[in-house]
């Protein structure tokens, strides 16, 4: 007897939702709001001055794509992408080539945009093709530092900061192998 498998919908169902609702990773659950980008569910709101709010959100679901931490809340990577609304602010070109990055991102998703595809998997196969362009970059380069050099984020990763001004590493654990 053959059994025939059928391919699990795409999107999120009703039960996802709820089922993730209480997880920080549900980028889906931003709001946009006049020139705004609210978590409603964590309450925290972002203001957008240089980049289209939509983009702003679009950017904060781009670097959880890219650096995915599910116990990392949205509000670090609306943090770490608010440098490029500043700078879109003060750069013509870098808002042209965001917005214009942005907006390839929702053309190649399709109906709903870049954030509206409901599967991280179809996210990044779109973000592996254009890898290579100088918007994936600036985004991707940029948010090694945004991100990870917030000293809220580190205790998160157990990272005590850094150890010179406490004697070095030494005394403090240069032999803890626990994190392994």
């Amino acid at each position: 007897m053959t059994t025939v498998y059928e391919a699990k919908p795409r999107g999120l169902s009703r039960r996802d939702v709820l089922r993730r609702g209480g997880k920080a990773g549900l980028g889906a659950m931003l709001v946009i709001s006049g020139s705004a980008v609210i978590s409603p569910q964590f309450a925290w709101g972002l203001e957008t001055s240089g980049l289209a709010p939509e983009t702003v959100a679009t950017l904060i679901q781009m670097a959880r794509d890219i650096y995915p931490h599910d116990h990392i809340e949205d509000r670090f990577y609306a943090i770490a992408v608010k440098s490029y609304d500043e700078q879109a602010g003060k750069d013509a070109t870098f808002r042209e080539m965001v917005e214009g990055g942005v907006a390839d991102l929702d053309k190649r998703a399709g109906t709903g945009g870049y954030r509206g595809l409901g599967w991280e998997d179809d996210r990044v196969d779109i973000l592996r093709q254009i890898e290579t362009s100088p918007f994936f970059q600036t985004v991707r380069g940029g948010l090694v530092t945004g991100l990870y050099n917030q000293k809220e984020v580190w205790p998160l990763f157990g990272y005590e900061g850094e150890s010179y001004s406490k004697g070095g590493y030494i005394n403090r654990g240069f032999d803890d192998i626990e994190w392994l």
